[in-house]
């Protein structure tokens, strides 16, 4: 049974959605190739909604069919719950991938990674030894081809991801850490506060941005596409879309 990624715990806001926490900021929808993760983007208001929109179409709650799965796993690679690995997709032997998950066309999940719990892994993305992802969506053409962490999180398309890079998704403010975590994830953008309506959120990255080794993104980190890091060992914030984020 898929069970929710977890409650919202705020209700919806009245005020109107900001241009900036729109799936269009930070992906070219139009340029994205595989429909369902085309129809994910475009059927999501904000980039909060879509880990929801993850949960029901494994559920079968959003009505979208999914694919056969017709690509290739490898003898010596784990695939444990459903796991589609679509025509031209490859798992390899090593990797280790727990279902809900939808590994697209031409994408490979190489030796030695981890991909768990309701992820989309778009087309031409590569997923190499010792990264992890979970709980996220990855548009397509995303390189993740060493040891990072990759939760609760949006990479837009021709994200490269450097090495020993990880995005943080739990605010830990004091301790101990609980599980479930209670606080809400917001972030602020002029000035005002905007709930995510989730308890767990970590990066959206946008097109072409390139994440440099060693970079711990903080959570609701919001990176606008073409925007140029700066090596930094934490980031957090809002990086406006084309800027160079120091």
């Amino acid at each position: 049974m898929n069970r929710p990624i977890e409650a919202p715990v705020i209700g919806v806001s009245s005020r109107p959605v900001d241009d900036r926490v729109k799936p269009e900021y930070y992906i070219g929808i139009d340029a994205v190739t595989d429909p369902i993760v085309r129809e994910l983007l475009r059927s999501c208001p904000t980039v909060f909604g879509l880990k929801r929109a993850i949960t029901e179409l494994f559920s079968g709650g959003s009505g979208r069919g999914l694919p056969e799965s017709a690509g290739l796993i490898e003898p010596g690679a784990t695939v444990r719950g459903t796991v589609i690995v679509c025509e031209g997709a490859l798992i390899q032997a090593g990797a280790f991938v727990a279902g809900p998950a939808l590994i697209c066309p031409r994408a490979v999940v190489g030796g030695g990674a981890l991909v768990r719990d309701h992820c989309v892994i778009g087309p031409g993305c590569q997923i190499g030894f010792g990264a992890e992802v979970t709980r996220s969506l990855l548009a397509g053409r995303v390189l993740i081809k060493h040891t990072s962490f990759v939760g609760d999180s949006v990479l837009g398309l021709g994200v490269s991801v450097g090495a020993f890079v990880s995005t943080t998704s739990l605010r830990c403010i004091s301790g101990p850490v609980t599980e479930p975590a209670t606080e809400e994830i917001t972030i602020h953008l002029d000035g005002h506060r905007i709930g995510t309506g989730q308890t767990k959120f970590g990066a959206v990255i946008g097109d072409g941005v390139v994440v440099p080794a060693g970079t711990i993104l903080q959570p609701g980190t919001l990176v606008g596409a073409g925007t140029l890091l700066y090596p930094r060992t934490q980031i957090g914030g809002f990086f406006p879309t084309g800027c160079q984020g120091r």
